[in-house]
């Protein structure tokens, strides 16, 4: 597929305030960004680089990366028979553009969103003053404001606003998708769907399109989730090394979020992390509490590194000196066998039905408080597929099959009903051409593996 490769409209910014391109003969960084320490992108530091090249890794080329995404965007388009795709999650346009821009913020305060059209033409609509935060991505052919009107920024003129942006994109579509009026759109506040409906636009689920397109990895997307995954489990053993008892759980998490951000990564979902009575039911993000010896601490990574690329994995350690006792242990050893006999199932042409089939039963005490998933699908974020248990199996909703370049987290978590303990593991696999491989280094809790 030939990517629109056409002028910019009116609309785009020929001169940005902060022009990357206009700098001085300088070197390259190993994933071809600039060697600039004024540049405007964001990305790894010194540190990420160094203990990627200690570990033997090859780093992401971003500029195949990109053309990578954007194709496979469009190729879901043209399967669809849509004209374009109009996208609102901050993750989406990420995905479609690989720019960012306060990330959480935008993701419950719509101001950016960009728009896609079948052959590959890419408008951005970014925050007001903030066109040079995307200029050296030469994959957007225009930049634009005015994609906010939620009431916050829009108040009672709400409707209005998305009239105006409605037109917008309404001459987009038919530029570039001629009579096709088939859009899709992921998320977008009411009276925006209202303002293109009313002008015959029809609309179909962005967010099928860009799951469908994610669910694939390029070389260069797993070279960044490796680079990611090493990151993360550098965090995770500085927070392991830092464990002692009558530390807080809050004190604990924060040296994951610290030692993520040193390496450049850029911001943790959640904040799973409990210790003691908290590990059962799971679910409790961190607090106050004091961890004290003898006890079960699990966490959740959720954690997105480099390259906004997410690392998820999960451990549960034991806090102290002494033994571990022989029920934590027991637990420990139902999540880890738990895991490791359903991941030997994946490998290219597996159905994702028969991963919920044949997939381990959890011993009936723990079906209770079962995790919501036996598996599901990783890249930005948790994505696409869920690979539920039996009992949360919903007929049709994923009737694909496995297929290489596909990454999985799989998961369990170990807790009775009014249990003293719980236990969560979950480690991170990439779909090879013949099975799977592992991407997960980080060691488990030797004490509790005995």
């Amino acid at each position: 597929m030939t990517l629109d490769t056409g002028a910019p409209g009116a609309h785009s910014i020929p001169d940005p305030k902060i022009d990357p391109v206009r700098r001085p003969a300088i070197g390259l960084k190993p994933d071809g960004t600039p060697d600039d320490n004024d540049r405007v992108e964001t990305g790894p530091t010194d540190l990420a680089f160094a203990e990627w090249a200690a570990a033997g890794l090859t780093v992401p080329n971003l500029a195949r990366l990109r053309e990578t995404r954007l194709k496979r965007l469009c190729g879901e388009l043209q399967k669809r028979d849509c004209a374009g795709v109009l996208l609102f999650d901050p993750l989406n346009i990420r995905y479609a553009t690989d720019s960012s821009n306060m990330q959480l913020w935008t993701a419950h305060n719509p101001a950016r969103a960009a728009f896609v059209s079948a052959a590959g033409y890419v408008v951005l609509w970014d925050f007001h003053a903030c066109d040079h935060l995307s200029s050296y991505l030469p994959l957007i052919r225009e930049r634009r404001h005015g994609a906010g009107f939620f009431y916050f920024v829009a108040g009672d003129a709400e409707e209005a606003r998305a009239e105006r942006f409605a037109g917008e994109v309404d001459s987009l579509l038919r530029e570039h998708g001629g009579a096709n009026r088939r859009l899709a759109v992921d998320k977008i506040e009411i009276a925006g769907l209202r303002a293109l409906d009313r002008l015959g636009i029809e609309i179909t689920s962005g967010q099928a399109v860009l799951e469908q397109a994610r669910v694939v990895k390029g070389i260069d997307e797993i070279n960044a989730l490796r680079c990611a995954m090493v990151s993360c489990e550098a965090a995770v053993a500085e927070m392991r090394k830092a464990l002692t008892p009558g530390m807080t759980e809050v004190e604990l998490w924060a040296v994951m979020q610290a030692e993520n951000f040193k390496r450049g990564g850029e911001w943790v979902e959640t904040r799973i992390l409990n210790s003691g009575p908290r590990t059962n039911p799971w679910m409790q993000e961190c607090g106050p509490r004091k961890i004290q010896d003898g006890d079960l601490v699990g966490l959740d990574t959720d954690l997105v590194g480099p390259y906004g690329m997410c690392a998820d994995i999960s451990r549960t350690w034991y806090c102290g000196e002494g033994r571990a006792s022989d029920a934590q242990r027991k637990l420990h050893h139902i999540a880890h066998d738990h895991i490791m006999t359903n991941m030997e199932l994946l490998k290219p042409g597996v159905a994702f039905r028969e991963l919920t089939e044949k997939g381990q039963r959890l011993p009936e005490e723990f079906r209770p408080q079962r995790y919501g998933v036996m598996m599901h699908g990783v890249g930005l974020c948790d994505e696409y597929p869920a690979i539920y248990y039996p009992e949360d199996f919903i007929e049709g909703a994923f009737d694909y099959i496995i297929e290489p370049g596909m990454l999985f987290c799989v998961e369990a978590y170990i807790g009775e009903v009014g249990g003293p303990n719980g236990v969560k593991l979950e480690d991170q696999v990439l779909i090879t051409e013949d099975g799977y491989e592992n991407l997960t280094a980080c060691p488990f809790d030797e004490r509790l593996m005995a």
